[in-house]
């Protein structure tokens, strides 16, 4: 939304999209981060720390350049990947750290982090920011006396999140030490559980090469890779474009809130329905709602100008009416999620549990990213003859109504046959 604010087109904003992709494809070096190790600083510390130090050094150094870069018509796609590319590797080593740090029968509990940690910084590095560096809101709810300076600017939120990440990562390093690996295979035999073998970096790529010829993950990959085209529209530029006819965005991170504890319960209460041994059908359930909330997105869109106050404000009961739209959204959306996560696990082979969490995960990564990236790039070319949103969201339901029918029958193949085509060990 900050690029949408300052006019950047479509087609740059697909491009800066792109910085995204590195989380999607960071299974490539991934066996380099389990293999590659200083002893003497642990295994998941030798990536985690330099990683750290990088990105929050890096944010410090960028706060003083922020604005000259944010102003440049010319998008840094190199820089931003650089950062992912660091985080996603901070990801890695942290996920690997989880599986030793907790004990295996809380190991569960990783996820659950996962979750609440990501709804969290999605509140304070997204709708507390953007609502924060609004003059707008500030001068509405938080000013006495109206100002036309930016209550909080972006270089400032680097800098003190930069600094933040420096003194975290320094806490790590020098108070929490790492479990050492035979330690923890040791306590694995006595719980009698299976645990991941410890294999180098060439074994570790051979074996993701036998988990991608398996004939039922080629099949499971080409649905995860096409399954969201339909999402993309509605997912991608309904926001941008509300923001386009005049719905101030801090106003639009703010109904974000009410939309958390949903976030949090919503997960917990689809459990029950995920954990048996077809939870893909909750996906599947909820899959043409969510078509149909595209729909829903394409007409709110639509008629926002209609609510449009004469002075540009916009009356309460529209922004209640987004806010259901939103919550409606967000459920088809998290039972989709839990549901495939549970899938996941259910399927992975747990002798390799960890190498085929990641490949899965990368996959479904991938299969989101790329459709928002094309549906960003082409809204454009779209919109030089007719209005482009509303042309792709068209385009984008008739193939999610074409996937939805194909994907029914290729999952009710997949869910009957049994768990044993999915190891690696009998092919």
């Amino acid at each position: 939304m900050l690029l949408q604010n300052r006019h950047i087109s479509y087609k740059e904003q697909a491009k800066f999209g792109f910085v995204y992709w590195p989380f999607s494809l960071k299974l490539l070096w991934a066996p380099l981060v389990d293999s590659l190790f200083f002893k003497p600083i642990g295994r998941r510390k030798t990536w985690l720390i330099p990683a750290q130090y990088v990105l929050g050094l890096g944010m410090m150094l960028l706060s003083g350049h922020i604005e000259n870069l944010m102003n440049d018509s010319h998008a840094h796609v190199d820089m931003l990947a650089f950062v992912f590319f660091l985080a996603a590797t901070q990801d890695i080593a942290v996920d690997g750290w989880a599986i030793t740090m907790l004990k295996r029968n809380h190991v569960g509990y990783a996820s659950t982090f996962n979750s609440v940690g990501q709804t969290v910084e999605y509140f304070i590095g997204y709708v507390l920011f953007i609502a924060l560096e609004s003059p707008e809101f500030c001068n509405k709810y938080l000013r006495s006396k109206p100002q036309t300076t930016d209550p909080l600017k972006l270089s400032s939120f680097l800098f003190f999140w930069g600094v933040a990440f420096m003194i975290a990562t320094t806490l790590v390093w020098l108070f929490k030490t790492e479990k050492e690996s035979n330690e923890h295979l040791i306590e694995n035999e006595k719980d009698h559980e299976e645990v991941e073998e410890e294999r180098g970096v060439k074994e570790t790529y051979k074996l993701l090469w036998h988990i991608i010829k398996l004939p039922r993950v080629k099949i499971l990959a080409v649905f995860l890779l096409t399954c969201k085209i339909g999402f993309a529209a509605a997912d991608t530029i309904t926001g941008l474009k509300l923001v386009e006819e005049g719905v101030p965005e801090a106003h639009l991170a703010l109904l974000a809130i009410p939309l958390i504890p949903l976030q949090i319960i919503l997960p917990l209460a689809i459990s029950r329905y995920t954990s048996g041994p077809m939870p893909m059908k909750v996906f599947m359930k909820a899959f043409p709602y969510r078509l149909v909330m595209g729909l829903e997105y394409a007409m709110l869109v639509w008629m926002t100008p209609c609510f449009r106050n004469n002075d540009g404000s916009f009356p309460s009961y529209y922004y209640m009416i987004i806010i259901v739209s939103y919550a409606l959204h967000q459920a088809a959306v998290y039972s989709m999620f839990v549901s495939v996560m549970a899938y996941f696990a259910r399927i992975s082979d747990p002798s390799v549990g960890g190498t085929y969490m990641t490949l899965l995960n990368t996959i479904c990564n991938l299969g989101g990213n790329w459709p928002t990236t094309l549906a960003l790039w082409l809204v454009d070319y779209f919109t030089m003859k007719i209005y482009g949103y509303y042309i792709e969201m068209l385009i984008c339901t008739i193939i999610g109504v074409i996937l939805l029918s194909w994907g029914k029958t290729v999952l009710n193949q997949l869910h009957h046959g049994t768990d044993k085509k999915w190891r690696v060990k009998n092919n």
